[in-house]
């Protein structure tokens, strides 16, 4: 059982989770927890006070012993050991500078105020609640004790409602009784954020700010608003703060946040930088700095960030899993562990260090110590109406999938199929990411002694030929790669693809030679989806924390309700930055329909529509336009269509488009498609014709030497993936998997890929937004710069025949050729 608080500080303000709640507030105060944050930047000192007011919250609970000097001698005494002399000495001096909130103009009561506060000071919350409830009986109305009770409570902790609710009480009696002081209203709703309660405390600080503008309040009201994802009302009282008050290296990194999780990753980026000329040794801004490179794609410029935050403090945690988790999705999984480890070693409970501590061993092909991790999270059961976090939800999948392959390391993998061994719960529950709730689940058998984990495998133990095969990889793997912000560059993707776009290549050359395949432990003939399932098969050994599945294999009953692939665009003020350079596309697409559909339903209003549309120029702006007719007032949705080969004139269904929402920062503009059993059949016949129509043209190109022969097979090669873009059948790695069969199909035809993806281009929306099988082979083939494919390439070794087991794909993705591949432009 893990301590109550674990995990709070590592999600308070981490850029990593940008897809879930960026904080915990079910055991801190929110505000309490950037206070705190505000002491680690080191705002105690006189000095830093002059330097950072903004910063520092009212130092009135803060006492200095006038007769004390940090370091000196005799050492100062913990406030905690503090005698009755002391504490009256403290009280006085307190009741004479006026420090005390609510002073009256009885120096002695002020004096008996004054020891509530020191006791306050003193973490004697209990002694303080009975002294100020011993004034109160004197004088029922005495604010200034009705707010240090209030206070104490509040200290004691929220974790009990008790305290939370007797804090409130005694604060609303205080603005009763003085309703015009700001400070209430803070402390307020300081009690309230923790409590869920995020709109009464936004209220109280509203309220705080009509009083006393301060730019302390902008920030705490612009952090809550954060919280709740209000983020460009956040960025105008991070601003308003900063404009109070410039020098707030604070208040400029919430003004960073803001702008990431809007999707403004290179103003955020200037931020960042801001706030380090403010504070040079801010290592939240350095760490922050280094995640915002890091969903820009930029590698190096994100390790010399993470690096800098390190040298500050080498035993930061969060910037040890930021960076190890980094290095884990670039397939630097030795030096990602060295992070996780050393980050286990300052706090052994850290589920997110923990978990991946167990999947990077697990990907190496280290079982036991990966299942041990593993293990290890499975245990850290989360407390009673707390969250389970997202590594617990996880783990038990990915527990026993790494058991299954331990199972099968060294059965050739053309003997067994993942998508036909593992039980199809099991399956529909981890593609769709539920509980491990599965009835009469049988688990996978323990690690089996006499199977050893995967040793490592050092380039030069390759011959020279499979050292060629592997740095061709390399080299096929980087063309793949998308050059978007959040798309970090994976070296063990890019071999892992490379080889399967390799072995695609010559299976596909087999095939039109009329030899046959070994799959799923039959000999026969090789079929559209086996030529898939090449990289399938080498994009989940890559990477095993992701469920690479067969939609169509799942139970029947889970396929007869639909799987639907989700992306979510824009989410509230979220804007998800990958798809950023489709926006207008699929504006205009969107824009398009509506016309249709007015023309239809609503002829009337035609012209309005047609005149309102053409001051649309971004999402939000079809919000009004919703209004106009009243079954589009909450919404609506346009799907795309995609023409049949096979039977033309028809239309199937693309991917579904979807805006709903009633203002800005309130809306959702997402887009999905929906797998199920007649779409699915639909797509299969559409990609069965064009496979068979590819095999016979391919059979003949292998006995001709005509340019059009070879131009109508790359045609039908695109256009089959084209069907597999929009048809989205599996339930991860769609992308790269079609993209590595587009490669080796055609290197197969006799051409080799030269070109690049395009920058903010990705080859499945290109094909979900393409309006035909045609015009997405156009586009295609102005990326990739078709050459003759060498003749060396059919010297290289077979991969099916070099790497047959899962053992040995797992010994050359991990085998490091970083020195020996020579460097291609």
């Amino acid at each position: 059982m893990a301590p109550a608080g674990r995990g709070v500080v590592v999600l308070a303000f981490s850029l990593l989770y940008v897809y879930r709640p960026a904080f915990s507030s079910e055991f801190f105060s929110t505000l309490t927890f950037f206070n705190s944050d505000l002491q680690k930047h080191g705002c105690s000192s006189h000095s830093d006070w002059e330097d950072y007011t903004a910063e520092c919250e009212s130092s009135i609970l803060k006492f200095d012993d006038p007769d004390c000097e940090n370091g000196g001698n005799p050492p100062c005494a913990s406030v905690f050991s503090l005698d009755t002399e002391k504490i009256l000495s403290q009280a006085k001096l307190l009741a004479e500078q006026k420090r005390l909130p609510f002073a009256i103009d009885n120096q002695n009561t002020n004096e008996e105020l004054a020891i509530g506060y020191v006791l306050i000071g003193s973490g004697l919350y209990d002694e303080a609640i009975k002294h100020f409830s011993s004034l109160l009986q004197g004088d029922p109305e005495l604010v200034s004790a009705i707010y240090g009770r209030g206070i104490a409570y509040g200290k004691k902790g929220l974790q009990d409602i008790k305290n939370a609710d007797l804090a409130l009480f005694e604060l609303s009696r205080v603005i009763t009784l003085a309703p015009n002081q700001p400070e209430v209203f803070e402390q307020r709703a300081e009690i309230l954020s923790p409590l869920g309660r995020t709109s009464e405390a936004l209220s109280d600080l509203t309220k705080a700010i009509q009083l006393h503008p301060s730019a302390r309040l902008y920030r705490h009201r612009g952090t809550l608003k954060f919280i709740s994802e209000e983020y460009e009302q956040a960025l105008e009282d991070f601003q308003q703060s900063l404009e109070l008050k410039k020098n707030q290296p604070i208040a400029m990194l919430y003004k960073g946040y803001t702008l990431f999780h809007r999707g403004m990753l290179k103003e955020a980026i200037e931020i960042f930088k801001e706030a380090l000329k403010l504070k040079t040794d801010f290592i939240d801004a350095y760490k922050s700095l280094g995640q915002a490179y890091r969903e820009l794609g930029d590698f190096e410029a994100a390790m010399e960030s993470f690096q800098k935050a390190l040298m500050l403090n080498q035993n930061h945690i969060q910037s040890l899993q930021l960076r190890g988790m980094m290095l884990y999705h670039h397939g630097s999984l030795q030096e990602a562990l060295r992070n996780f480890k050393r980050c286990l070693q300052l706090e052994p409970y850290n589920e997110v260090c923990q978990y991946m501590k167990g999947l990077s061993h697990v990907a190496m092909g280290q079982f036991y110590e990966g299942i041990k991790a593993q293990t290890k999270v499975m245990l850290n059961d989360p407390l009673p109406g707390q969250k389970a976090s997202p590594e617990y939800l996880k783990v038990k999948y990915l527990r026993e999938y790494s058991r299954y392959l331990h199972a099968h390391l060294d059965t050739p993998v053309t003997e067994y199929s993942v998508d036909r061994d593992l039980p199809g719960n099991f399956k529909n529950h981890w593609a769709k990411n539920l509980p491990f709730l599965i009835e009469e689940y049988e688990e996978q058998p323990g690690l089996q002694p006499h199977i050893k984990d995967v040793l490592p495998q050092n380039f030069e133990s390759y011959n020279p030929e499979i050292q060629k095969l592997i740095c061709t990889a390399d080299y096929l793997g980087a063309l793949m790669q998308y050059d978007t912000p959040g798309f970090l560059p994976n070296h063990r993707i890019h071999r892992a693809m490379g080889l399967a776009t390799l072995e695609v290549m010559q299976a596909i050359q087999r095939t039109w030679s009329n030899s046959k395949v070994r799959v799923n432990g039959k000999t026969r003939q090789m079929q559209w989806r086996d030529m898939f399932d090449i990289a399938v098969k080498w994009r989940r050994v890559a990477d095993p924390d992701q469920p690479v599945l067969w939609l169509d294999q799942m139970q029947a009953r889970s396929l007869s309700r639909g799987f639907n692939n989700h992306i979510n665009l824009i989410r509230g003020q979220i804007i998800n930055i990958r798809y950023l350079a489709y926006f207008d596309k699929i504006l205009s697409f969107i824009k398009d329909r509506i016309l249709v559909y007015h023309g239809a339903y609503n002829p009337r209003g035609l012209l309005e529509v047609r005149q309102a549309l053409e001051d649309v120029n971004k999402v939000e702006d079809l919000l009004p336009i919703m209004k106009f007719n009243s079954k589009t007032r909450d919404g609506f949705t346009v799907n795309t269509k995609v023409p049949s080969l096979n039977e033309p004139g028809k239309e199937y269904d693309g991917c579904t488009i979807t805006i709903t929402g009633d203002r800005v920062g309130n809306m959702l503009f997402s887009v999905e498609t929906q797998t199920t059993e007649e779409r699915t059949q639909q797509y299969q016949l559409e990609i069965e014709s064009l496979y068979k129509d590819l095999t016979t043209k391919g059979k003949a190109l292998m006995l001709s030497t005509e340019l059009g022969d070879a131009e109508a097979v790359c045609n039908l090669i695109l256009s089959l993936v084209y069907y597999f873009y929009n048809l989205m059948p599996l339930s991860r790695g769609s992308s790269v998997v079609a993209y590595s069969v587009v490669m080796g199909s055609l290197m197969a035809s006799g051409k080799e890929v030269m070109g690049r993806i395009p920058k903010g281009k990705l080859a499945d929306f290109e094909a979900m937004t393409t309006s035909s099988p045609e015009a997405f082979s156009k586009i295609a083939k102005s990326w990739m710069k078709l050459k003759s494919l060498p003749d060396w390439y059919q010297s290289l070794p077979s991969v099916t025949e070099t790497f047959p087991t899962t053992r040995t794909m797992i010994e050359v993705l991990n085998t490091d050729s970083t020195s020996q591949c020579p460097k291609k432009s």
